[in-house]
């Protein structure tokens, strides 16, 4: 297995400095698509969902610096789907073309203050898949193809490892390994991405 890099330290602690432009390569790369991708299931176009993206990481990066984590408060994620679902609101608010619902606007504020649940469920699950793309595009590249191959038919396919060790011309332990090498690593990046 080719060498782990080693820890970072939190991905949001670093992109409170705007001068750590890996910091923020990273962190576009995670949130960009979870944020286009949520703005495109909402209804907006292609070019009108990169634009909320590209404001919601503008306003990220603003209030970024006097971000005071408490997760006793709420996580990360939570915040986001926030800033995500009020800039939504607003620039549906400010788009003509798009139908506006009639009735009192303080009720309607109302109701985008709380998502509907299954609108955070899927918020929160394709928060989840993102990071797992995210951490396993960062980790493929530092193991063996049998390691990732290992790890991959046996947590991802569901594959009996004794099959699997057949397959990669491995010991059954070996595949157990690889398997509990790659899913710490994992663990650990998206820790890292999102403990502050």
């Amino acid at each position: 297995m080719a060498d782990v890099a080693p820890t970072r330290a939190s991905l949001l602690v670093r992109v409170r400095d705007a001068t750590d432009g890996p910091a923020w390569v990273q962190f576009v790369q995670v949130y960009t698509p979870l944020i286009y991708g949520f703005a495109r299931k909402k209804g907006l176009q292609d070019a009108d969902a990169a634009d909320l993206t590209q404001d919601v990481l503008a306003a990220v990066a603003r209030a970024i610096r006097k971000l005071d984590y408490d997760p006793a408060k709420g996580s990360f994620r939570g915040w986001l789907f926030t800033a995500v679902r009020h800039r939504l609101a607003k620039y549906k608010a400010i788009r003509p073309h798009q139908p506006q619902g009639t009735g009192d606007s303080e009720a309607m504020a109302r109701l985008h203050e709380h998502p509907a649940p299954d609108e955070q469920a899927a918020w929160d699950a394709e928060y989840e898949r993102r990071m797992f793309h995210w951490a396993a595009d960062q980790v493929r590249p530092t193991v063996t193809e049998a390691t990732w191959q290992a790890f991959w038919q046996t947590t991802l396919e569901g594959a009996d490892p004794s099959q699997v060790a057949q397959r990669l011309r491995m010991g059954v332990a070996a595949v157990y390994m690889a398997k509990s090498r790659v899913l710490k690593r994992l663990k650990e990046l998206i820790q890292e991405a999102e403990s502050v």
